[in-house]
């Protein structure tokens, strides 16, 4: 047995000794894949296993995440470094032979899928089909991005490749369309998918529902196809990864007919071997038929880590070097454009990012938030080169285009644009959308995507993988409640703010003014394990006067007294985004009655969930039950604030369709209907 046979056997070896041990995962892709994880980690990837944070590295995506074991194999082989909490290197491996016998198991470092930040070496989380390779569409659209800005003739800094391995489940999944379209429209050369066709799914044969042709389709969307007929065949395997690095001007799909569980005598090629262990007697059967030890449990045999550390190892480890000393000579003659990347490298704002950020009038006719929101972030881009992002084909209407000058496109120059541009039109593409931002964002740069909050249900996967990873993305939501009016129900928003508000992680924000909006954004900037989704208004919202009122930046704390009588209150009215302006309005009534009123703006449940009990009590007197929750939204949750004794007036159906004044007389957000709710609780 040659080097290679060894290395790839033991690959699988303890593949499938991980999941025997964990008597739980998917032994057969990872079985199948081998030889093509081995040919492109060993002998092609770039890829410093010592510095496993280089910026120039190139990236690996395992779209299909049920199949972990093999990339934990890859990684311990590898001997890919630790990086610790402080995200520094650790002079110790991301993951031990002790480490892949914890496969699924409780707090170990190779959980079932794959997780970001949780295990070196993974480039992104995966495991919900489709999620991966459109997230490596977004890692690819980052690398176009910041070679078109900082690379100069003389310093290639940023040339790296995207490489993702998928399977037939994954391009069954719509998000895979969405994204490859995208991807070969904006000819992304520098991606390159690997597509693991071994026909098995867990029902079975993919043939009971999955016949098209692949190829063709992808054809279609303007994608280089090339072939392997034989997974195992690793120097046509190498040879089609080199052709496919050199199309410059479209992204590659290398189809690899395989067979799932390669080596089992009795499961391969059958659904058997896909998601399930082998079993104790078919593990030595298999081991046997890879010429292993059958009776020794994660084996490595020798050499292996040897031609590892002497592959990626020293290759990866070379370029690397080759890389800081070439960015040293370019921080000297580029410092601006230098000290841009350095920011990038430790996520870090630049200086005097906010310098720009406007301060908004009282104003009784008011601004939509969607409005202020856009003049915003305008405002910050500008100060934040490394900001973009785009919208699901609604930019005029949720006014999150970047309008300064040298923001430009993201396209194809063939299509009117650069790589170096900032705004993406991700067409009518919420849920590609979505992930491709992750992609941006694990990428280093600062990501932003913008829809109507009705069309996040398209995106709530990614947006779950977003928060799930930690990844300071803000997501602009408009349109945010029935106050959409005509366009009726389907586009009204009433259940997303639950989901949102439920989702751990997820910093979800309701501005009720434009300074409000202000500070969501100041907020949502100076997050780093956090997304941002900012639910915004269509319609105008009055500005608080905030010289009688108090100052909007009580936001970050989640919720804020904006308006108090000034002792303990009898009555308290609690609301979020447009209905806080209502909620003013019978404040100012019901104060010249003589009566103890306040008012509470909570822009964030969760923020405010954040901080210490005494200021919940102070905001929230335990004393005082007599409460209105106002919300153009679900009731749910809303009793944690109301009270057992409270009055919550929210949406108990869908809208409709009508002109929004109409709306909100039906639907009871009106000042008669306030004040009829506020002398009713002040009656008990």
């Amino acid at each position: 047995m040659n080097i290679d046979e060894r290395c790839i056997n033991t690959i699988r070896g303890l593949a499938i000794d991980q999941v025997q041990a964990a008597n739980s995962g998917h032994p057969g892709t990872p079985m199948d894949l081998a030889p093509a994880a081995y040919a492109l980690w060993n002998n092609v990837l770039n890829y410093d296993p010592a510095q496993p944070l280089w910026p120039a590295r190139d990236r690996f995506v395992l779209s299909g995440g049920h199949a972990s074991a093999l990339l934990y194999s890859m990684i311990h082989l590898a001997g890919i470094k630790n990086v610790g909490h402080d995200g520094k290197v650790e002079n110790k491996p991301s993951l031990t032979l002790e480490d892949l016998k914890q496969f699924r198991q409780f707090n170990s470092k190779t959980p079932g899928h794959p997780e970001y930040h949780h295990t070196t070496g993974v480039e992104t989380t995966t495991g919900p089909l489709g999620q991966g390779i459109a997230t490596s569409v977004g890692m690819a659209i980052a690398q176009s991005w910041l070679a078109a800005r900082y690379n100069k003739p003389e310093f290639p800094l940023f040339d790296y490749y995207v490489y993702t391995f998928c399977g037939d489940g994954d391009l069954m999944e719509g998000i895979s369309y969405e994204a490859g379209s995208l991807a070969g429209h904006l000819k992304l050369g520098n991606l390159i998918w690997v597509y693991d066709r071994n026909r098995i799914s867990i029902e079975g044969s993919i043939d009971i529902a999955f016949t098209e042709n692949v190829a063709d389709r992808f054809k279609a969307l303007g994608w280089k196809i090339h072939q392997v007929k034989d997974a195992n065949d690793i120097a046509d395997f190498q040879a089609k990864l080199e052709a496919a690095r050199k199309e410059k001007d479209a992204p590659s799909l290398i189809i690899l007919d395989s067979i799932i569980g390669y080596g089992s005598p009795n499961k391969a090629g059958t659904h058997g071997v896909h998601g399930e262990p082998l079993g104790v007697d078919e593990v030595k059967a298999t081991k046997k038929a890879y010429g292993m030890p059958e009776d020794k449990d994660f084996y490595v045999a020798d050499g292996v880590m040897e031609h590892f550390a002497a592959g990626i190892g020293k290759r990866g480890a070379a370029a690397s070097q080759k890389w800081n000393a070439l960015f040293a000579a370019y921080k000297e003659k580029y410092p601006e454009l230098g000290q841009e990347v350095e920011d990038i490298i430790h996520n870090r704002l630049p200086k005097g990012w906010d310098k720009d950020i406007p301060v908004f009038p009282a104003d009784p006719k008011g601004i939509a938030s969607r409005a202020s929101s856009g003049k915003v972030l305008n405002a910050i881009a500008k100060n934040v080169p490394w900001m973009i992002g785009g919208s699901a084909d609604l930019a005029p209407s949720n006014k999150s285009w970047l309008e300064f000058p040298g923001a430009d496109v993201f396209q194809n120059p063939e299509y009117k644009g650069s790589y170096a541009g900032r705004n993406i039109h991700f067409g009518v593409r919420e849920h590609a959308m979505g992930a491709i931002v992750n992609g941006i964002a694990v990428s280093g740069l600062r990501a932003f995507a913008a829809g109507f909050f009705i069309f996040s249900d398209y995106m709530k996967n990614p947006i779950r993988l977003s928060s799930l990873m930690g990844l300071p993305i803000v997501y602009i939501f408009t349109h945010d409640s029935i106050g959409v009016g005509e366009d009726g129900p389907t586009h009204q928003p009433i259940e997303q703010l639950v989901h949102f508000r439920a989702t751990p992680g997820i910093r979800m924000i309701r501005p009720a003014d434009a300074n409000e909006v202000v500070e969501a954004w100041k907020l949502a900037m100076q997050q780093n394990e956090h997304p941002v989704l900012l639910a915004l208004s269509r319609q105008n919202l009055p500005t608080i006067d905030r010289s009688k009122y108090a100052s909007a930046e009580g936001l970050k704390k989640g919720a804020y007294v904006v308006a108090c009588c000034g002792e303990l209150p009898e009555l308290i009215l609690i609301a979020t985004g447009s209905e806080v302006g209502l909620a003013m309005e019978a404040y100012e009534v019901l104060i010249k009655e003589g009566q103890k009123v306040r008012v509470v703006s909570m822009p964030s449940w969760e923020i405010f969930e954040e901080q210490p009990q005494s200021y919940r009590d102070q905001v929230l007197p335990p004393q005082v039950t007599k409460r209105i929750a106002i919300e153009q939204a679900s009731p749910i949750g809303w009793d944690r604030y109301a009270g057992p004794n409270g009055t919550i007036i929210a949406m108990r159906s869908f809208g409709a369709s009508a002109p929004y004044d109409r709306l909100r007389e039906h639907f009871g957000f009106t000042l008669e209907h306030v004040l009829a709710a506020a002398k009713e609780q002040l009656k008990k």
